[in-house]
């Protein structure tokens, strides 16, 4: 899941709270500002569901990935 962040002037976010905590509770972060300038991040205290294999294809094992490392950068690890 990407979250989406908007932001929100402090005026907003007093009069709205409400609606801003539904769309945090949908997985959005909400950036409180105060004359243009980010003050608080309003976000879920709830972890979010985690979906199993949501990152597959994002990144391969390439097949040599258990090689033997090469001998120069075996030896800074020793040294």
């Amino acid at each position: 899941m990407i979250s989406r962040m908007a932001t929100v002037g402090v005026h907003e976010a007093k009069t709205q709270l409400s609606k801003l905590l539904h769309r945090v509770a949908g997985g959005e972060e909400i950036v409180i500002a105060r004359g243009g300038k980010p003050v608080a991040k309003l976000v879920s205290f709830a972890r979010p569901q985690r979906q199993l294999g949501e990152d597959r294809g994002v990144f391969v094992v390439p097949d040599d990935f258990d090689d033997p490392l090469p001998d120069d950068v075996q030896r800074s690890f020793e040294q």
